[in-house]
């Protein structure tokens, strides 16, 4: 395999998040009275659909830092690794990470919440191709053999643990299923690869591709998907162990209150997604199955 080393208001979601049944365990105030013996929090972002919107992260930390009372640092890397590098040296006290790190990071971090998309904490794999190759018989990720192929992290579910499972589950290896793939470093450039033609195929997180096609429909419909995989669970945001359980429960409590503030509401609006939940370590349990069958679990 030949791998290149670069590259979420309105009244119905408000009924949606209380009607979750059982996901909702309990609905945060808008104003959390800080009481944790700290003035400052780093919170670490992962390149995902947010990735280059510097103006809504801005906004998101002043909502922290005057719902909470702290100081908010923001900090924004380019690869899943790099994130969970800084929750390692204990750089961060919150983090959104994908599912796949949030299993490998399983002694370090707790789960803290999971956001809500299309009234479910569950997203897919999608798999793409450009929207012109119809011609080519294209209907699965079987078609793509011997092909370029673009992932978009190696440590994303979507955009390369379950491309490779699903390969193994055709009894192939996906060391040389296809015949050259490269990482984009994010799923709108694997969007972008296989819209271009960069790419033949690509990997990418259905939340990132549906979003898209609401504010770049001009991108999406370059592309076509030919599978959809099962559903697993969203990724999450979660806390360094060493978090205090305080801090812990104030950050969380901001969290699964957005949905109750104009402030919030506008945030998740931006970020297409109808709040957070608490969520269960079991929705990963289908992640963890795929880990399991590369010895990573």
């Amino acid at each position: 395999m030949n791998v290149s080393s670069r590259e979420t208001a309105s009244l119905a979601r408000r009924r949606l998040l209380g009607g979750l049944g059982g996901l909702v365990l309990g609905a945060a105030l808008p104003r959390v009275a800080s009481s944790a013996p700290r003035s400052s929090i780093s919170v670490g972002f992962t390149p995902a659909f947010v990735h280059d919107q510097h103006a809504l992260l801005g906004d998101w930390r002043r909502h922290m830092e005057r719902t909470l009372g702290l100081h908010v640092e923001i900090k924004q890397r380019d690869s899943y690794r790099e994130t969970m590098d800084l929750l390692r040296l204990k750089q961060l006290d919150f983090a959104w990470v994908c599912d796949y790190p949030f299993l490998m990071l399983k002694d370090l971090v707790r789960l803290l919440a999971v956001p809500v998309y299309k009234g479910q904490p569950l997203y897919r794999s999608y798999i793409i191709v450009p929207a012109g190759n119809r011609g080519l018989h294209v209907e699965s990720i079987k078609d793509l053999k011997n092909s370029v192929f673009a992932y978009a992290d190696p440590l994303s579910n979507t955009g390369y643990l379950y491309p490779r499972y699903a390969i193994q589950q055709m009894g192939e290896d996906p060391r040389d299923f296809f015949r050259k793939t490269f990482f984009t470093w994010s799923h709108k450039k694997v969007v972008e690869a296989v819209a271009l033609g960069i790419a033949q195929g690509g990997a990418v997180d259905s939340y990132v591709w549906e979003s898209l096609e609401q504010i770049d429909p001009a991108l999406t419909r370059r592309t076509r998907i030919v599978e959809r995989s099962p559903e697993y669970g969203f990724p999450p945001f979660v806390a360094h162990r060493d978090t205090p359980p305080g801090l812990f429960e104030q950050v969380r409590g901001f969290l699964l209150g957005m949905h109750l503030d104009p402030v919030g509401v506008d945030l998740l609006k931006r970020l297409n997604l109808d709040g957070f939940v608490k969520g269960d370590v079991r929705l990963y349990d289908g992640v963890a199955r795929m880990m399991h069958a590369f010895g990573e679990a």
